[in-house]
């Protein structure tokens, strides 16, 4: 509905051209810098981004500048949140941001990078380990750390756990609060037994700070009345630069395998359109 009525947009305001000449797709203008990439991205907000470049999403968008042959990768630092991309993207202070959910309202998304899922997160050797849904029996009466406010949290509810479930924060400043870690870490110690995150924070944070925990990725089926618990990621620019966007889809079917190889290392479980797990980088099939 969304593409329909930008469609709807561009045709009207192609109709009062003066003269009556149409524009092709793709040569109105756009603000978009053609010398360096600007990327929109969150500080402090590992695995994902921050401001040294260790996050998956910071050697991502260099995969981006290399294949366009962009100078180099020039950010602009905001909070997540309300008014992120109004402050960024819509201001015109950065080209692209690099994740943000398909069928996202504020921005034009390109394809999807990758395809991701919640997981739960236990320890390795526990009686949990290989536990893939919210709802097994083997989860009653067991602690379960949820934040609140996440589409994953409607499983635990529906799965009887909330009474003893131990709630965490959603949507906060990563720069000064990290409930994500903070859920990891209270597996470590035995405060909760199971954690349910979403999974490129649980693949990430599972690795940091003690002893190694096991990542189970979530492949429910689909509950009539709950949300989806897999997303496709994209990323995301202005909503008239549509040049811009199968500039970026380009690159993406390009140095797939590559983007691939990036976020397995990370950690972030990938499930494709059919929920399997994708364990190796996607690389172009030799036709050799």
């Amino acid at each position: 509905m969304r593409m329909r009525a930008v469609t709807a947009l561009c045709l009207a305001a192609l109709a009062v051209t003066p003269g009556g000449a149409g524009v092709a797709e793709g040569q109105l203008a756009d603000a978009v810098n053609r010398k360096v990439l600007r990327v929109c991205a969150t500080p402090a907000n590992l695995p994902y981004s921050n401001e040294q470049g260790e996050g998956f999403e910071n050697k991502i968008a260099q995969i981006v500048a290399d294949e366009l042959k962009r100078a180099s990768v020039e950010y602009t630092w905001f909070p997540q949140g309300t008014g992120f991309v109004r402050k960024t993207l819509t201001e015109k202070r950065c080209d692209l941001v690099m994740g943000t959910v398909q069928a996202d309202e504020f921005t034009l998304n390109t394809n999807p990078y990758f395809r991701t899922t919640y997981a739960l997160v236990t320890k390795k050797g526990s009686d949990l380990e290989g536990v893939t849904s919210i709802l097994d029996p083997k989860l009653k009466g067991k602690k379960v750390g949820i934040q609140a406010g996440a589409p994953a949290a409607d499983y635990v509810a529906k799965a009887g756990l909330m009474p003893d479930a131990k709630s965490y924060l959603f949507i906060v400043d990563t720069r000064y609060q990290n409930p994500m870690q903070d859920m990891v870490n209270d597996v470590r110690s035995g405060e909760i037994d199971v954690g349910v995150l979403w999974g490129p924070y649980a693949g990430w944070y599972a690795k940091q700070g003690g002893e190694e925990l096991h990542v189970e990725p979530m492949l429910e089926a689909k509950q009539p009345g709950l949300p989806a618990l897999e997303y496709r990621i994209t990323m995301g620019v202005r909503a008239n630069e549509t040049a811009w966007k199968h500039e970026i889809n380009n690159v993406i079917a390009k140095r797939q395998g590559d983007i691939d190889k990036v976020l397995i290392e990370y950690g972030v479980p990938l499930v494709d359109e059919d929920n399997k797990l994708i364990a190796e980088p996607r690389y172009p099939k030799s036709t050799n």
